[in-house]
């Protein structure tokens, strides 16, 4: 496997991930009170830990993306 499919694979990845990312995002901007809904019959939790627990999967999701697929592509982007 070559440098450049590795670059094209990361810089691919990162773009898929950001998409999700920014899907995701909207989904629970739009949606938020239909999500929160949904999970309060399946779940008995609050609205602020509603709210936390999805704030802290966009910043796990986002960091994996940072270091998983946009740095690898970075670091392959300066060496070739």
């Amino acid at each position: 496997m070559t440098a450049e499919i590795l670059k094209n694979f990361f810089m691919w990845c990162s773009i898929i991930n950001i998409v999700f990312l920014i899907v995701m995002w909207l989904l629970f901007w739009l949606g938020r009170s239909w999500i929160y809904r949904m999970h309060t019959r399946w779940f008995k939790i609050s609205d602020q830990q509603f709210d936390v627990l999805w704030y802290g999967i966009f910043a796990f999701y986002k960091l994996g993306t940072y270091l998983f697929c946009i740095v690898p592509f970075i670091a392959l982007t300066i060496i070739i």
